[in-house]
Formats: structure tokens, C-alpha cells, sequence
């Protein structure tokens, strides 16, 4: 008669549900999301991650926190209809102006952009320190120069700005017909007016060389620009301008 073995065989099913615990704790206690590499770094080799992460979004799918993919990262977030609940409480320290909006857009679908190009689309000069704002909260980066004469710095959008939108990666903005339904575009658009579809990638483009790391943050330090006086009533405005 075989002597009673010392070893313990744990049901599969029981090594799962530890792991969906480790998962679990690992996206609570996180103040960042967390990439698929830095969960499976905590688990056994082998293990099902993608499964694991699945199951977890369908557990918590109707729960107050929802487990969500945020620029190709997990974090466990507030499900959006509850927000509400906690915008009384935050504290807004900055609003972007609508020119940094609108830059921002411009950046977000034209990546890679070059300043020249913003202020084309826009139809107007971008105000001395746009670019810096956009540059000192995270949202936008310097991707490197444009192959043409002058070397223009390129621009393109950064995780914060994926994580603050709540996008898994850029190509989730919406599209033409996504905004128009959401009442951001007018019903009656120009002929041939269309949304651009944004870059996926994070690389370089052809038209693009490495940025020459001497370029500086802020790029400006102006100070606001004085508005002109209106003309008096009765003046022509030609003649204020003189």
C-alpha cells in the first residue's frame, strides 16, 4: 500500500480565481494604468491574461467601476453613468481657451503637424502660447522635423491625452458622422468637407527626421498681446488703423 502523499493538487479553477484576484488588486492599487506586461509579470508564466482581463470586464460591467482599456493600458475607472456624482467634487484648476481647443483638435486628426499647418487649417495665426499650453499639461508632444526647408518641429498627441479623452488609442476619435450627431458640426457642412482619419502609430513618417534634442519647453515666452482700441463711433476704421 502507497504511502499518503504530502502534495496538495489545487483545482484549475481555484488557480483561476487567484489570479483573477492578483489581476484585481494589481488595477485597485494602481495609481496609473497598467500595461498587459506589468500584470503578467505578477502572474505564473502561462497564464491566460487576456482571458483573465475579460472576465473581469464582464464582472464589473454593471458595477459602479467599470474595468476599462485606456491608451492600450487597464485601469479600473468610474462607470460613466455615475460621473456625475463626483464632478461636484473636483477641482478645476485650468480650462483651455478655444483656440487651444481648436489646436488641439488640429492636432489630434493632422498628426503629424507642423505649426505652419495648424494656423493654415485654422484660417488664422495660433496665439503666442497655444502650443506651450498644450505642451505644459501633457497633451501634446514635439515628434521631430519636418524634411522640408526650415525643419519645422512636427506635433502629435500623448497617452495623457489618450487617458484625460478616455480613448484606447487615437484612432477611436470620432468621425464626421459621430460629431455631427453630437450636434459639434454644423448641418449644412462646405462641399468636400471631410474628417480625417488620425494616425495609429507613434513612429516617425517618412517626411519626418528625429527631433535634434536641443528644442526647448516652452518655445515662447511672450507676453499677451495688447487688443487694438476700437474705433470711436463715426470714425471709419481705416482711419483708426492710420
Amino acid at each position: 500500500m502507497s504511502e499518503p502523499s504530502d502534495n496538495v493538487t489545487m483545482h484549475p479553477r481555484a488557480d483561476r480565481s487567484h489570479h483573477l484576484r492578483i489581476v484585481e488588486a494589481l488595477l485597485f492599487a494602481a495609481a496609473e494604468p497598467l500595461s498587459a506586461e506589468q500584470l503578467s509579470a505578477a502572474l505564473p508564466e502561462g497564464v491566460d491574461l487576456p482571458s483573465l482581463l475579460a472576465d473581469l470586464q464582464t464582472n464589473y460591467a454593471n458595477r459602479g467601476v467599470n474595468l476599462v482599456q485606456v491608451g492600450g493600458k487597464w485601469a479600473l475607472r468610474t462607470a460613466g453613468d455615475l460621473s456625475f456624482l463626483l464632478r461636484r467634487e473636483a477641482v478645476e484648476q485650468k480650462r483651455l481657451s478655444k483656440a487651444g481647443l481648436e489646436t488641439l483638435a488640429i492636432i489630434a486628426y493632422h498628426q503629424p503637424v507642423t505649426r505652419a499647418e495648424i494656423e493654415e487649417i485654422r484660417g488664422v495665426a495660433i496665439s503666442k502660447g497655444t502650443l506651450d499650453t498644450l505642451l505644459e499639461v501633457g497633451w501634446a508632444r514635439m515628434r521631430g522635423r519636418r524634411r522640408t526647408p526650415g525643419r519645422p518641429v512636427t506635433y502629435g498627441t500623448t497617452p495623457a491625452f489618450l487617458s484625460h479623452f478616455g480613448l484606447n488609442e487615437i484612432g477611436d476619435l470620432p468621425g464626421m458622422q459621430e460629431l455631427r450627431g453630437a450636434g459639434l458640426l454644423d448641418a449644412t457642412m462646405p462641399p468636400g468637407f471631410d474628417v480625417p482619419i488620425p494616425r495609429v502609430t507613434d513612429e516617425l513618417t517618412p517626411e519626418e527626421d528625429p527631433l535634434d534634442g536641443d528644442e526647448q519647453i516652452p518655445l515662447e515666452m511672450h507676453l499677451p498681446e495688447e487688443e487694438e482700441p476700437a474705433p470711436e463711433e463715426g470714425q471709419d476704421s481705416n482711419e483708426a488703423n492710420s
